[in-house]
Order: structure tokens, then C-alpha cells, then sequence
């Protein structure tokens, strides 16, 4: 039986591996990949860790303390789709063996079943598949009562020989994957104490996008508890780019509902004519955000305003690119998505909306919308409603708020 040498050389690393990144042309991926690791230095940075970086092709490799804490952050790093703390070793198929053995040591045990994943970076020595044979054979004499289970094991070990060495472990953390942060530009999201809109954020974040959010806030026509909902979203929201501060412009939206309700507006029209007027308020808006785009949480055929007759409606209000990335979303799965970044409160508490009408129109008829848009001033609304705004800003989870000035 081989035996284990007693002190194999060893050293423990965070390992995080990009995919999309690949498809990118030479120089476009070399500049993405510089973008994502300035958000991996920042991320990390905020946590107050120091730690130096390498970047081999396909993979950054992360030196300094607490290598389980620092793989924790970086799987939270839009453009990364796993993470590994590992022992780095030498290509030598000895100190692979003895790196392996110590890993499965901690897991393994008599009646347990395990695999070896390997794989090399060059073709030469020995194929992918007869390392993984004889660092398997090495684990199976040297912890008795194991079996092989190549396709559903109790325990993985992977082993990666590339041209700087050797890399073990044996757990991989999943990322959001996606592009890196700040590599598409900004984009003005609609943003509200609900689920829909928080998960639309994200997801432009993980296409690369950086955030500004835009509330309307309804006043007395919402919920006790919207205001303070969505601000809540908007600080969950900045853990996913932590170093980065995220800016929160607060529109008052109140003077829509009053001026509809002394125009005696039919109630079927308010949901509608609230979407135009979200719209325009972002337009007016993006050029003090630098934004590119405007994002919403719309969803085709969820709601009345979101039946495709109603969006094309709404959307004639708009005068920016507008961002649907729900647009085909069930809500199970937008769901799915809000517990998994944090966004999804089970006890929101009073997010009600007052002005929902109990039969609103599913097929707005365009010139009726815009003729009592016109009778309403709507332009004089959106211009009041820009001019007294709030500014807060989310920094890694923290909320300040700012002076009420735009940003040029």
C-alpha cells in the first residue's frame, strides 16, 4: 500500500473561476476580467481583508487570511459562477496525491462512496483520466472501506494541474455568474417595496449593469409600511456589490393620485396612467444618473397595467430604453430568485396601494389615456415631482441619506 508522506507542501487559496468572460474577444475579455477584479478587490476590500491576487487564464487565484471568509464574499461577485478554497501544490502527481488524501481525510470514512474529478490544462503526461485514476487508488488504500461512485458519490475531491501547479478541494461555492459590475453602463430602476422589482434589479446587475433606483413614493395613497419596504430593498440590494454605493432617488408621486382623484379620472385608467407617469419621471431623471436605460419589474400578463395591450400603452410614454427582465418570469420564479438574494419578506407588513381600483381596464384605449393625461397637466406633475427630491444611498448595507440636489 503507498503511504502518505508526512508533510506534503501545501499552501491554502481562494480559487474563482468566470465563464462567460470566455467568449469575449482578446481584448474585450482581458478588460472585463480587469473590471471583475476590481470588484473582487472592493468586495473583499469593504470586508476589511487584505489579500494579493493572481490571474491565470481562466481562474483568480486569492492569497491572505481567512481564505473561508474571502470565498464566502467573492461567490457574492457578479461575473463569478464558483468559488473553492484550495491547497495550491506543485504539478507533481505525489504532492496531488498527498494534497488530495488530506482533504478526503476530513470527510471520508469506512461504507462512505467518493470520486476524483481531474483535470490538466496541457496534453501532455498523463490524461485527465489516469490522474484521476491514480489519486483515487491512492485515497481508496489509504482510507479503508471506501468504494467508487462516479455518479453520485457522498464525497467529490477535484484536482486542476495547470502550468503554475497543482490545485485541490473539494467544495465548490456557486456564483450569480453573469458579466461584471459596471461593464454595461448604469441604468434607472424602478424600484418598490414589492418582490418583482428587487429581482429585476439584480438581474440587470448581474448583466453588468451598475444600479441607480427610483421610488415614487404614493404618500397617503400606499401603505403605512411601502415606503420604509422599499427602502429596505434597496439596502439588500447593495450587499450584492459591496464597496460600491448605490444611489436611491425618492420622486413624490402623491400629487398624481390627488390630481386624478379631482379629476375624477375613471378608476379603471389609474394603474395605467401611474406607469406612464413612472416612466416619464425616469426619463427626466437618467440624464443627472448618467443612465442608459430604464429597468422595471414588469411581468407580461401578472397584473391588469401588464396585459400586452396595457404595456404597449405604457410604453408610448416612454422616450428611453426601457428593460423588462421579468418580462417571461412566473412568479414562483421570481420568487425563487428574491429568497435567494435576500429580497423576499414573507411579513411585509402594510404595502397596500390605495388607489388600485377594483376592476381596472385590461385594454386601455391609448388617446382616452392620453386625453385625460393632458386635462391632468400631466408634464407639470412629472416636472414637480423631480424637482423636490430625496437621495439616499446604499453602501454595503448601510442607508444614508444624502441632500436633496441631483447629481450632475
Amino acid at each position: 500500500m503507498p503511504k502518505a508522506r508526512d508533510h506534503p507542501a501545501q499552501e491554502t487559496l481562494v480559487m474563482a473561476r468566470y465563464g462567460e468572460l470566455f467568449l469575449k474577444s482578446e481584448p474585450v475579455k482581458r478588460h472585463f476580467i480587469g473590471m471583475l477584479l476590481r470588484n473582487i478587490r472592493k468586495t473583499v476590500g469593504a470586508a476589511g481583508i487584505e489579500c494579493r491576487y493572481e490571474t491565470p487564464r481562466g481562474r483568480i487565484l486569492i492569497y491572505g487570511g481567512e481564505p473561508e471568509k474571502v470565498a464566502g464574499i467573492v461567490s457574492r461577485v457578479f461575473g463569478i459562477i464558483d468559488v473553492s478554497t484550495c491547497h495550491r501544490t506543485s504539478a507533481d502527481l505525489e504532492d496531488l496525491k498527498e494534497a488530495a488524501l488530506s482533504r478526503a481525510k476530513k470527510h471520508l470514512s469506512a461504507g462512505m462512496s467518493f470520486a476524483v474529478r481531474a483535470k490538466r490544462q496541457y496534453k501532455t503526461g498523463l490524461t485527465s483520466q489516469e490522474l484521476g485514476t491514480e489519486i483515487g487508488s491512492f485515497i481508496y488504500d489509504n482510507i479503508p472501506g471506501l468504494s467508487v461512485d462516479l455518479d453520485d458519490p457522498d464525497y467529490e475531491v477535484f484536482v486542476e494541474v495547470r502550468d503554475f501547479g497543482g490545485l485541490v478541494y473539494d467544495k465548490r461555492i456557486a456564483g450569480p455568474g453573469g458579466l461584471p459590475w459596471g461593464t454595461q453602463g448604469r441604468v434607472l430602476v424602478l424600484l418598490s417595496a414589492g418582490i418583482d422589482s428587487p429581482v429585476a434589479s439584480w438581474l440587470s446587475m448581474k448583466r453588468g449593469c451598475e444600479i441607480t433606483h427610483l421610488y415614487l413614493d404614493a404618500g397617503r395613497w400606499a401603505g403605512t409600511d411601502v415606503t420604509a419596504a422599499a427602502i429596505e430593498n434597496h439596502r439588500r440590494l447593495s450587499l450584492w456589490c459591496s464597496g460600491n454605493p448605490v444611489p436611491l432617488v425618492i420622486a413624490d408621486s402623491e400629487p398624481l393620485f390627488d390630481a386624478m382623484s379631482r379629476q375624477k379620472v375613471q378608476p379603471r385608467y389609474r394603474c395605467v396612467i401611474c406607469k406612464r407617469f413612472m416612466l416619464r419621471a425616469a426619463a427626466r431623471l437618467m440624464a443627472h444618473e448618467g443612465a442608459l436605460a430604464v429597468v422595471t419589474g414588469e411581468n407580461l400578463g401578472q397584473v391588469a397595467s401588464q396585459t400586452l395591450a396595457n404595456l404597449g400603452v405604457v410604453a408610448e410614454a416612454a422616450t428611453v430604453p426601457v428593460l423588462r427582465p421579468l418580462i417571461t418570469y412566473d412568479k414562483e420564479e421570481t420568487i425563487i430568485v428574491a429568497r435567494r438574494i435576500g429580497t423576499f419578506d414573507a411579513k411585509p407588513g402594510d404595502l397596500a396601494c390605495r388607489a388600485v381600483p377594483k376592476m381596472p381596464a385590461t385594454s386601455a384605449v391609448l388617446e382616452e389615456v392620453k386625453e385625460i393625461e393632458q386635462r391632468m397637466e400631466i408634464e407639470d406633475l412629472v416636472a414637480a415631482a423631480c424637482d423636490g427630491l430625496r437621495f439616499v444611498t446604499a453602501l454595503d448595507g448601510t442607508i444614508t441619506e444624502d441632500s436633496a440636489a441631483p447629481r450632475e
